[in-house]
């Protein structure tokens, strides 16, 4: 099963500042139809304007991961980190029973990212906070497994048994990604426009997969994330 979501049908807030588009229902946008999907409860494609940002707020009980798309984000906690990271690099952190953070674009430049939620497999844990800066190049034509369930073998690890890949395909180019019995994904055209079985995505349009593999080819350069989990 293959759902396309177009950007123009999301959810969306512009407070000057800061442009988003929601994948799920957040904030003030509300859909009781589009709550979640499965364990995945938010994706974010935020627009944040230079030397602005969230200031300081509390998070408990979710797995929260930020993938940035271009610009500067700068996160910093009650834990003591203080981080930045560029494009294409992750930053990550288990709210748990509780932790105070903020979130800065204090570059020059307009900051994009994606804030992700996963639910984790239970409430409670110690909170936690990681950052990987990955190489650009390792998702050239090829699937970067950048986040596992803790039994997985991704270099960032999460409470919840999901999977997250990013990928650069070129113009022209064809890949397959398996979506197994038993498991389910959401996909974010990032950049680019591309086809999947058949059906085109362009930039920052969403797909929801069922148990159903996907060939995707290139139209323009493409700039994929994928969120992979077990079906609900």
């Amino acid at each position: 099963m293959l759902k396309k979501i177009e950007s123009s049908k999301m959810g969306s807030s512009d407070i000057g500042w800061l442009k988003s588009k929601f994948h799920f229902s957040f904030a003030d946008y509300f859909n009781p139809d589009n709550i979640q999907f499965g364990v995945l409860r938010v994706i974010n494609d935020d627009l944040v304007e230079a030397k602005k940002g969230f200031g300081v707020h509390p998070h408990r009980d979710m797995e929260i991961i930020s993938y940035d798309v271009n610009g500067e984000l700068t996160h910093g906690d009650s834990m003591g980190n203080n981080n930045t990271v560029t494009r294409g690099q992750v930053q990550y952190m288990s709210a748990g029973t509780g932790v105070l953070h903020s979130e800065y674009n204090l570059g020059e430049d307009t900051l994009r990212f994606l804030q992700i939620w996963i639910l984790p497999v239970k409430n409670g844990l110690e909170p936690n906070y990681g950052d990987y800066r990955f190489n650009w190049e390792d998702r050239k034509n090829n699937f970067l497994h950048m986040v596992s369930g803790l039994n997985g073998n991704a270099p960032i690890k999460i409470n919840q048994n999901a999977n997250i890949f990013s990928l650069e395909l070129d113009q022209g180019n064809e890949i397959t990604f398996p979506v197994k019995e038993g498991r389910q994904a959401y996909l974010v055209q990032i950049e680019g426009t591309s086809v999947i079985n058949d059906i085109e995505l362009s930039d920052r349009d969403g797909m929801e997969i069922v148990e159903e593999d996907i060939q995707i080819k290139a139209v323009e350069t493409s700039h994929i994330l994928i969120i992979e989990m077990k079906k609900e």
